[in-house]
């Protein structure tokens, strides 16, 4: 894991510093083309900021460290809207705002991206911005009269007639993977700062997953919901949105440090892993998603799913599958996690280029369509399942570990 983290991701992106016009390029096509002018993504550069952060806390290197600092400072001095709050959707290659809608999805990855700066380092700044960009999600995106996180707003915080994420999500005004990447940067802000509003905020975050987003029938998380919480889009399936929630949701719960919601939240946790289960192949492997209503089923194996897939299952392993008493099939998560591990580096990494495929059609053939590095290709999923992997058993590891 250490090595395909230093030696195929992180070196990749280490090239894509963007050393004149500042920040990180935005594309490279799947053939391998560098497109110097592309526009800059926020969900690209905040996950770039949290990708190297982490690795340096883990490891120590400094050149990890200078990539990070480059990408938080790109994040403040560029993505932050200095005079409206909150973080622009896209700028182009020269650092100009493009798209200055707030899309709340992107304040989150910000937050996590400056969060684990802060936490890396210390850094007073990265932590001051974070603390920011939570009240302003708090004051801009909760939902106070049915609860939960709206999509997003103008960049003047006015209702928007388009809140997708992109082209192919559902135009519905809350949605799981939304809540899913707030939920996420609120635990690791937590963790360096113990404010009263952020631990009732994560609190809360946790109940909606428990009582809004799980489906009670079939143990999926639902994808896309009206203001009341009426579900929409039909019967969609995410399945690994589903094995990265179950972990992410217990993640939350654990930073919290309560045992009653601890005892509330671990029993879901396992039934949304074994919800996830439906789209696993037996190469280890696991489908995209599916349409329950429409019977069809997005069956490439795209990269982040196969990394939260890893995750996932050792995660469900190490808490509920290391004790005698212990289920068989919480004992079988770490065979889930190996064999998608073994798919990975058979099947997803590039070896010539560095960093990982988009996915792999069914029948094994190579999406070169997609980017290799962009708006949404970025060193965040395949990163965090090294890193992940490397802390939990961090004493096997000749690495410098900071709590």
């Amino acid at each position: 894991m250490r090595e395909v983290l230093e030696n195929n991701i992180l070196s990749f992106w280490l090239k894509m510093q963007d050393f004149e016009n500042g920040g990180f390029y935005g594309q490279m096509k799947g053939d391998g083309t560098l497109v110097k002018d592309a526009n800059k993504g926020g969900i690209l550069n905040a996950r770039i900021l949290w990708s190297f952060s982490a690795a340096y806390r883990v490891t120590g290197k400094p050149e990890y460290l200078e990539a990070a600092t480059r990408a938080k400072d790109y994040i403040i001095n560029k993505f932050y809207d200095k005079e409206f709050g909150g973080i622009f959707w896209e700028l182009d290659c020269k650092g100009n705002p493009v798209d200055t809608k707030k899309q709340f999805y992107a304040l989150g990855f910000a937050i996590y991206g400056l969060s684990e700066y802060a936490r890396a380092t210390g850094n007073e700044e990265a932590l001051e911005y974070a603390k920011k960009l939570f009240f302003t999600i708090e004051e801009h995106s909760l939902d106070t009269q049915y609860n939960g996180y709206i999509e997003a707003c103008t960049r003047e915080w006015n209702e928007i007639a388009d809140m997708r994420l992109s082209d192919l999500d559902e135009n519905y005004p809350k949605s799981q993977n939304t809540h899913l990447h707030i939920i996420e940067p609120y635990a690791n802000l937590y963790r360096i700062w113990k404010d009263e509003r952020l631990e009732k905020a994560l609190r809360n975050l946790i109940d909606i997953f428990c009582d809004k987003i799980l489906n009670p029938e079939t143990h999926h998380l639902d994808l896309f919901f009206d203001m009341d919480w009426k579900r929409g889009a039909g019967q969609l399936e995410s399945y690994g949105h589903d094995i990265e929630c179950s972990w992410l949701m217990h993640e939350a719960a654990l930073v919290l440090g309560d045992k009653d919601v601890l005892a509330k939240v671990e029993p879901i946790v396992q039934l949304v892993a074994k919800a996830s289960e439906k789209g696993l192949n037996p190469d280890g492997s696991m489908t995209h998603e599916a349409n329950v209503d429409t019977g069809y089923v997005d069956a490439d194996r795209h990269w982040w799913v196969q990394a939260e897939n890893v995750v996932g299952w050792m995660n469900i392993y190490q808490y509920f599958g290391t004790k005698p008493d212990s289920s068989e099939w919480a004992k079988s998560a770490l065979d889930k996690a190996e064999l998608c591990w073994k798919y990975i580096k058979d099947n997803l990494i590039d070896h010539e280029l560095g960093e990982w495929y988009w996915s792999r059609d069914p029948e094994g053939n190579i999406n070169k369509k997609d980017d290799h590095a962009g708006f949404w290709k970025c060193p965040y999923h395949n990163s965090r399942m090294c890193l992940e992997t490397i802390e939990r058993n961090f004493q096997s590891f000749p690495i410098i570990y900071n709590s």
